[in-house]
């Protein structure tokens, strides 16, 4: 009796209960990336360093180097969350298929030591 209701509840309430902690995590880890905040973002200013701009009557050599620190700012910027955008979305995609194969997995979970049991009858050793 005890055996049919631990199996009841494994494929019924334990894997309902399963799949949220799984969505849960994945939801996690796609807002820990932020990525249409960084799309959103992308040509900003890193930090916004250097962002303001020169007053009209700056001489023109002060307003060409705002000008270049603005830029490299932009590009600072560009460069860090490109790099972030790309780790971001190969990290999604590998959690993503890890947390398919382990929704996939959990039902075969209680067979593995029968599984076990019989590769050891078989003589099958590691």
């Amino acid at each position: 009796m005890v055996f049919a209701e631990i199996i009841a509840w494994w494929y019924a309430h334990g894997w309902q209960v399963f799949i949220q902690k799984i969505r849960t995590s994945f939801s996690g880890i796609t807002d820990f990336f932020s990525m249409d905040s960084l799309i959103r973002t992308l040509f900003k200013p890193f930090r916004q360093i250097s962002a303001e701009s020169a007053k009209a009557d700056a001489s023109l050599d002060l307003k060409f180097q705002m000008f270049i620190d603005r830029l490299i700012s932009r590009i600072v910027g560009f460069t860090s969350r490109l790099i972030l955008l790309i780790v971001g979305t190969i990290v999604i995609i590998v959690s993503g298929i890890l947390c398919l194969c382990l929704i996939i997995i959990w039902p075969l979970i209680p067979f593995l030591p029968i599984l076990g049991i019989v590769l050891t009858v078989l003589g099958v050793t590691l």
